[in-house]
């Protein structure tokens, strides 16, 4: 059966506040009544099930369907894996389906493995078959070091895991496929009615398709203009030509692919091309990026709304409403027919050097737009467009002379990886990319001095260090001006979360002025000054830090920049907190919060979290700014070392937690920090942004300290409320 796909939790979820991405179910759930309580009791009894079957035969709509029928106390969170190619990333796609962001250098495994110790949920597998050698072990390891975990899987093959129970899924029975071909016939084409005399030949067509339930919609979609015999006497003829004859004795993998081929039969010249070209694609996509990739060679892009048209009217294209917009999707088996197609065509090389072409054209407008009002859109758009950026990467990496094209994609791309959380994923590509060599320095500079940005990020000294170095070297040898600036801010970034003062203090005013005086100005500019004011205020200089940090925020309101203007708001908070202003430093953190969580800047949230405490204790309310502490000591360990393991940057935490003591006393000081450590993210900045009235004195810490349940980031197709990062 088909897919339902939708950025919205599923029923089970919104109806009991449950954290989950299980999207809702877009069209009516047809019969298998008897595999779905087959499905029940073998979740009841194993820990991991996996649903087989053929192509098409409903293995994913089945899973799907029966999860969101399930409650578990964390949720039911679905990975979709058949648009990833590269095994080393199944992990960064199980954290990123789990809404999960983590700064640090540790491997994904490491990360589910802590994130699952104390929860229950349901991890919903599908699409795995292909990277069956990467998956196994990640889930043999979670299953066996995580007693509340329950994974469901639906591929082709099984998990060949320990434990692991099969279920082997059928296609329809007659009178199910009928069900089905009339439920989907109808609601391609409403005031559609079949007539009692249309039975025999609505059950003859499903019998010919063998019951799989993929094949029978295709052949549903085809009754806005033709009557259900007319489409037996094509698909009879259709069934002769690809068989010779044996119909009664068709393979069901066989029934699937004639479907789909004489569904490709009945398309016109251009809606074949239009499907083999569209094969190029991962996930989903957007029409612009059609025109582009697809037209022309017999294919107008003026005609190409209308031909995307046709193939959505016949169910070979899906169309999604987003956060991003408008977007489109083909079924992986359909995709891959289309795939074979194009190849046969000899056309494959070609379209996908446009698919690269186009999505690096993405990734620039990303960063130039980044410095921008737009950059909420930006985030969300590149979000959306993660599978095909990883598709684009993966080809730029693999192709022989395309390595300086991944070294500027991974590069051009350190908005993203930086400002929307995806450090580690990041990391991946850009040391993949500088492990090429290539004759094109200027790309190898770029990623080299990103990736030793994303390292300083992680707290991950060395490898930072060696980055940087070896930019600022080849950079100052191949008089690259740009990239000895960036190598040189990065390195005093490195300097200012090791303690190092004076060191920072000198690299950012000497790469400040490199910028200024090649005409440089962006977020990573505003951020260098940023980090000079950080830098003054840790020497003692707060009255130059605010200025500093003032002129961010006249060039931020300028150019509508929203990342950059929090960490100087930040700053301006912090002198705010010293100089007796309460009000004036909440206001400026609440706007920051808003800002950080918004994008999912982890980094930038937590250290919100930890300055709110601060100037929750000088308010009066010890307690809440333990609990507050307690909640950024659950965050920490996703960003890395706690504060950098900075001095400087501990010196807040430092004296909020010594006069809460004192003013609580020790025991009760634990225990409201053991509260605000079972918060999550979402409940601890959601608590956080509405601290805004006093309790009276020895007044009862509850309600306001029981724990919400664990948060879920909300389903990006907006790339993003994830968000942005810089050792501000």
């Amino acid at each position: 059966m088909r897919r339902s796909h939708g950025s919205e939790r599923s029923d089970a979820g919104a109806a009991g506040r449950r954290p989950g991405n299980l999207p809702l179910e877009l069209d009516a759930f047809v019969g298998r009544s008897a595999e779905l309580a087959r499905l029940a009791e073998a979740l009841d009894t194993a820990r991991l099930v996996t649903v087989t079957g053929p192509g098409g035969v409903g293995k994913s709509r089945l899973a799907a369907h029966a999860a969101a029928r399930l409650r578990p106390r964390d949720g039911v969170w679905l990975v979709e894996l058949a648009a990833l190619r590269d095994p080393d990333l199944v992990g960064y796609a199980v954290v990123e389906a789990l809404g999960l962001t983590d700064h640090t250098g540790r491997p994904p495994r490491e990360i589910l493995l802590e994130h699952l110790a104390e929860r229950r949920l349901l991890l919903v597998l599908d699409g795995f078959e292909h990277l069956v050698d990467a998956c196994a072990p990640l889930v043999g390891e979670l299953l066996r070091r995580s007693a509340g975990l329950r994974v469901l899987a639906a591929g082709r093959r099984p998990l060949s895991v320990d434990g692991e129970r099969v279920l082997p899924l059928a296609p329809l029975g007659g009178r199910e496929a009928a069900e089905l071909f009339e439920e989907r016939a109808a609601a391609g084409t409403p005031g559609l009615t079949l007539h009692d005399g249309d039975r025999a030949d609505v059950e003859e067509i499903c019998r010919r398709l063998d019951g799989v339930p993929l094949a029978v919609e295709l052949a549903a979609g085809r009754l806005r203009t033709l009557s259900p015999a007319q489409l037996l006497a094509r698909l009879d003829d259709r069934f002769r030509l690809l068989t010779g004859g044996g119909r009664d004795a068709l393979p069901r993998h066989q029934a699937l692919r004639t479907a789909i081929g004489w569904s490709h039969e009945l398309c016109t010249p251009q809606e074949r091309l239009l499907w083999a070209r569209l094969s190029v694609f991962a996930g989903q996509f957007d029409l612009e990026a059609v025109e582009y990739v697809c037209g022309g060679g017999g294919l107008h892009p003026d005609n190409i709304l209308d031909v995307l048209g046709e193939l959505l009217a016949q169910s070979v294209v899906t169309r999604e409403e987003t956060p991003a917009g408008v977007r489109y999707r083909m079924l992986d088996t359909i995709g891959a027919y289309g795939a074979d197609w194009l190849d046969a065509l000899g056309d494959g090389d070609r379209l996908r050097r446009r698919h690269r072409d186009w999505y690096m054209g993405l990734a620039t407008w990303g960063e130039l737009d980044w410095f921008s009002p737009r950059q909420h859109e930006v985030a969300a758009r590149v979000e959306a467009e993660l599978p095909n950026l990883r598709r684009a990467l993966e080809h730029c990496l693999e192709e022989p002379d395309g390595g300086h094209l991944g070294q500027y994609l991974a590069g051009t791309l350190w908005f993203y990886w930086v400002g929307c959380g995806r450090l580690s994923e990041g990391r991946h590509w850009l040391e993949r990319s500088v492990d090429l060599e290539t004759a094109h320095e200027r790309s190898r500079l770029k990623a080299l001095w990103v990736l030793g940005y994303v390292a300083v990020l992680q707290g991950d000294t060395v490898p930072a260090f060696a980055a940087l170095h070896e930019c600022r070297e080849r950079a100052e040898r191949s008089g690259n001006a740009a990239a000895l600036a960036y190598a040189e801010h990065r390195t005093g970034c490195l300097a200012l979360v090791t303690d190092d003062m004076p060191r920072a203090e000198m690299l950012l005013r000497s790469a400040l002025a490199r910028y200024h005086r090649i005409g440089e100005l962006n977020s990573n500019v505003l951020m260098g000054q940023v980090e000079l004011a950080m830098a003054r205020a840790f020497q003692g200089d707060l009255p130059a830090a605010v200025r500093l940090c003032e002129e961010v925020r006249r060039v931020c309101e300028r150019h509508g920049e929203r990342w950059a203007l929090t960490y100087a708001q930040y700053v301006l908070a912090y002198a705010a907190w010293t100089e007796g202003d309460l009000a004036g430093a909440r206001r400026l953190l609440t706007g920051c919060l808003d800002i950080s969580h918004d994008f999912h800047d982890l980094l930038g949230t937590v250290l919100v979290v930890e300055l709110l405490a601060l100037v929750t204790v000088a308010e009066g309310d010890a307690e809440e700014a333990a609990v507050l502490q307690g909640s950024a000591s659950r965050m920490w360990p996703a960003v890395g070392l706690p504060l950098f393991g900075s001095a400087h940057y501990n010196a807040p935490h430092e004296l909020c937690e010594a006069t809460a003591r004192e003013r609580l006393g020790d025991e009760r000081y634990e225990e409201c920090v053991r509260v605000g450590a079972r918060l999550g993210r979402q409940a601890a900045v959601g608590r956080a942004l509405g601290h805004t009235r006093r309790r009276a004195p020895g007044a009862p810490l509850v309600p306001r300290c029981v724990p919400a349940p664990p948060d879920a980031r909300q389903p990006a197709a907006s790339p993003t409320h994830k968000g942005g990062e810089a050792t501000g």
